[in-house]
């Protein structure tokens, strides 16, 4: 096998707008079915993007003999539901972030991937990019000194009410939806697991957090600060900073796949300088990755276990904020 045939379970906007497109264009990968909870949504899915197959079930989808690989990006609370039956029936799932609900979930996900010996992976596609990746390894090579201090935003207003991320039982809330990016960074950026977080956010009538501010504490001493939102102007940047210089990383997490995107560095005392990264499909990179993991290619990266310390991360806050904002522990994983 040199191809990975990839199934689409659910019509979600982002297979539809980001990751199916990105799997056809991909070197090793082509996406054979759809599968909707009626099959006209997911025939008309299939004829939009030139797939050849459509079913009306998730069942069918994963009944299919000839599907490899599940992209799933059903809502928050059926990731782990719809990605254990997809690892039962002998399928490698590449799962929307966050993962599931709990750092529990996580682990079972994982659990079930293990007995059935296939791959499974939280598709956090800002990961892949080239510059998320020489971002890394100047920190870890010192560009900013001893690091001290990450800073990061990722903020944008939802104007439809009814929209899924305002949906408590469907797993909504801000830090589900793009707080996970600046906890995950943080934690990649030190390489370390943070200790405590503490939270303050603002409840909507949906009762999920429409904006969470979090601290999470290193034992290094590194503090790790960001703010998320569903009903904040747009904004999203990395920034990290240590006691000689800082590194400015703008559109941190959805760099445009069709513009060149640019990693500041500002050493103290001296010029700053802007590295630039051709434009590059950080989603196609996620999906060649794994699809080359699933071939035997390479290692995957990270699987369900990572998923779930930032799940563990995530747990903490969401307890600090209902708590008014005293801090908690971070149970780890």
């Amino acid at each position: 096998m040199s191809t990975i045939r990839w199934g689409i379970l659910s019509t979600a906007n982002i297979g539809r707008k980001a990751v199916t497109p990105a799997i056809q264009a991909s070197q090793n990968g082509t996406v054979s079915a759809v599968a909707s909870r009626t099959e006209a949504d997911a025939r008309s899915y299939a004829d939009d993007l030139g797939i050849d197959r459509a079913y009306g079930s998730y069942d069918a989808l994963l009944n299919d003999s000839d599907i490899d690989a599940i992209y799933n990006p059903l809502p928050n609370s059926l990731h782990k539901e719809w990605t254990i039956r997809a690892l039962e029936a002998g399928k490698h799932v590449l799962c929307e972030k966050p993962f599931a609900v709990t750092a529990q979930d996580c682990l079972d996900m994982q659990a079930v991937a293990d007995k059935a010996g296939v791959k499974l992976m939280e598709a956090f596609m800002y990961r892949f990019h080239p510059r998320s990746e020489a971002a890394l390894q100047q920190v870890s090579g010192g560009a900013v000194g001893e690091l001290r201090f990450i800073r990061s935003a990722f903020t944008f207003q939802i104007q439809d009410r009814d929209n899924i991320r305002l949906d408590a039982d469907l797993g909504g809330g801000a830090l589900m939806d793009v707080g996970c990016y600046c906890v995950n960074a943080s934690r990649t950026l030190t390489g370390l697991e943070p200790v405590e977080a503490q939270a303050f956010a603002r409840f909507g009538p949906s009762d999920v957090d429409e904006e969470l501010y979090g601290t999470l504490r290193f034992e290094n001493g590194v503090v790790a600060q960001f703010v998320c939102g569903l009903t904040l102007p747009r904004r999203e940047h990395v920034t990290v900073g240590g006691d000689k210089g800082y590194l400015e990383i703008p559109r941190a997490f959805t760099a445009p796949k069709n513009e060149e995107v640019g990693l500041e560095h500002h050493p103290v005392g001296e010029p700053t300088t802007t590295q630039s990264f051709d434009a590059v499909d950080q989603y196609r990179l996620m999906t060649e990755h794994f699809g080359d993991a699933v071939l035997g290619n390479t290692t995957l990266r990270y699987d369900g276990h990572e998923a779930a310390r930032n799940m563990s991360v995530i747990e903490a806050l969401y307890r600090s904020a209902r708590g008014g904002g005293k801090p908690q522990p971070v149970v780890a994983a």
